[in-house]
């Protein structure tokens, strides 16, 4: 079932541009010029119920822009947006009672105040009753391990405890659906995983539609099947992440550990025999060589590789996603 669909929309904004030094802010002051900057433009999507999409563009290619439209933040120039049969800046109060919003660079928590105290006024801005609030504090607390911030005051806690508890303070009303802006952003690696489990606890559990912005791509590969890439204000691909790997890089990896250092030699001549295999690096007792899955099975390549170095261990894996992301921008000319 569709919970969200967009359609052609449209969002500019006019910034204001002024000559650099002191003459330009001085002739700032009589006379102004103008820029209109198409944040989004015609972007067409829909999602369905349950889903986990990846949101992903590089920097000023309208996510976040996106993302506020959606949640009902901010009106577009044009187009439409439908989720859950509602327009979200025409019924705002409505829309946000289905939707949880967490930004990664702001917080929806009081900073002065405990915790405990800024779920308590959440709990009266979204009118959830009292049993109905306790219920779900006592299941978000044991999930994400919380038990102990809840006296302590916001601005006391760390980034990795503070976002555990931005997500905590997004679901209390049990939300349909989640956006997530960056929410991993500057947590370290062990904060990551706890935030990526937990969202896929509540996808699987709670069945709540996630968007994720994110430019961490191992949060995408963690937890996306489906991915879509936006590049200045548009759509350049929609899919699941298996098929946009097909679509842009084809290759897989092979990283060969061997009892005795590969010589360069012996990497040419490798080459020489096969047109599919092509070198990426090597390293002591370590080479990385790519090939066309499509010429060769693995079965293949490993027996012949076997018959050229004496291999220790071997790992077969796909090219990283960063990498895949940076060729997609390639092709459509995006910095």
């Amino acid at each position: 079932m569709e919970v969200i669909e967009v359609k052609n929309l449209k969002k500019s904004f006019k910034i204001s541009k002024r000559n650099p030094g002191i003459k330009g802010a001085f002739g700032g002051l009589f006379k102004r010029t103008y820029e209109n900057i198409e944040a989004v433009k015609d972007v067409n999507f829909t999602i369905n119920q349950g889903e986990i999409v990846g949101y992903i563009g590089p920097n000023g290619a309208g996510k976040s822009t996106t993302i506020k439209i959606l949640s009902g933040i901010m009106v577009p120039d044009g187009g439409e947006c439908v989720i859950l049969g509602r327009t979200p800046w025409k019924e705002r109060i409505n829309h946000v009672k289905n939707i949880g919003v967490v930004f990664g660079q702001r917080s929806q928590l009081w900073w002065d105040l405990p915790l405990r105290d800024s779920f308590e006024l959440l709990k009266d801005i979204y009118k959830i009753p009292r049993n109905t609030y306790e219920e779900n504090l006592k299941e978000l607390t044991e999930i994400l391990n919380t038990k102990d911030l809840m006296d302590i005051p916001v601005r006391q806690l760390s980034l990795g405890q503070r976002m555990k508890c931005e997500l905590m303070a997004s679901l209390l009303h049990k939300p349909k659906i989640l956006f997530l802006d960056e929410p991993t952003i500057g947590l370290d690696a062990v904060s990551k995983l706890v935030v990526r489990d937990f969202i896929k606890k509540i996808n699987r559990e709670r069945g709540v539609t996630v968007i994720l912005t994110t430019h961490d791509m191992d949060d995408i590969e963690d937890l996306c099947h489906r991915v879509i890439v936006i590049g200045k204000g548009k759509v350049l691909s929609d899919g699941p992440l298996e098929d946009l790997r097909k679509e842009v890089l084809s290759e897989r990896r092979i990283i060969l550990n061997t009892f005795n250092p590969i010589s360069q030699n012996q990497i040419n001549k490798i080459l020489s025999h096969k047109s599919y295999i092509n070198y990426i690096e090597s390293k002591n007792d370590k080479v990385i060589l790519g090939f066309d899955p499509n010429k060769t099975s693995s079965q293949d390549l490993i027996s012949f590789l076997s018959s050229k170095v004496s291999i220790k261990d071997m790992l077969i894996e796909n090219p990283p996603i960063e990498e895949i992301i940076s060729k997609l921008y390639k092709k459509f000319n995006i910095n």
